[in-house]
């Protein structure tokens, strides 16, 4: 089975590689016995991600999730990178294609299609809802040095 590569790692950072998005469909998430997954890699623990987590997965024409999920706690957002396809969330349906991106709060119904031709490749990152305050927006410190590379 495809798993992602660690490509460096310090004490303050560490990177991964999936591999090319138009090669996701090497990947088999498997959830359980009964749940396969194809085309999806969580990649979270490949880089050590301590706030939240993210995967990479990749439709093939006419394929859907085939469920509908929700969350106890965690908010989601979709980035779509390639492809055209449809996005649900309570019964609600509409288009999604490359650029698009969709905010699903936790008891959001939701499943996702690809109705199009092409593959429909997408980011989804998760994270636990209602913990982004005011004073994280400005969270960020601009340093004095130069960048050296």
């Amino acid at each position: 089975m495809k798993e992602m590569k660690k490509v460096a790692a310090a004490e303050n950072f560490s990177a991964a590689d999936a591999g090319k998005l138009s090669e996701l469909g090497g990947y088999l998430l498997e959830l359980g016995p009964e749940v396969k997954i194809p085309g999806k890699v969580f990649g979270g623990a490949a880089v050590g991600a301590t706030g939240g987590e993210f995967s990479f997965q990749v439709f093939r024409p006419g394929q859907e999730t085939g469920f509908l999920h929700t969350h106890k706690e965690h908010e989601e957002l979709y980035f779509f990178l390639a492809g055209v396809g449809e996005f649900q969330v309570d019964g609600q349906v509409f288009p999604v294609a490359e650029g698009s991106v969709v905010r699903v709060a936790p008891a959001g119904k939701r499943s996702v299609r690809n109705n199009g031709r092409e593959p429909l490749v997408m980011l989804c990152v998760q994270y636990r809802a209602a913990t982004f305050t005011p004073a994280d927006a400005s969270d960020g410190i601009i340093l004095p040095e130069p960048v050296r590379w």
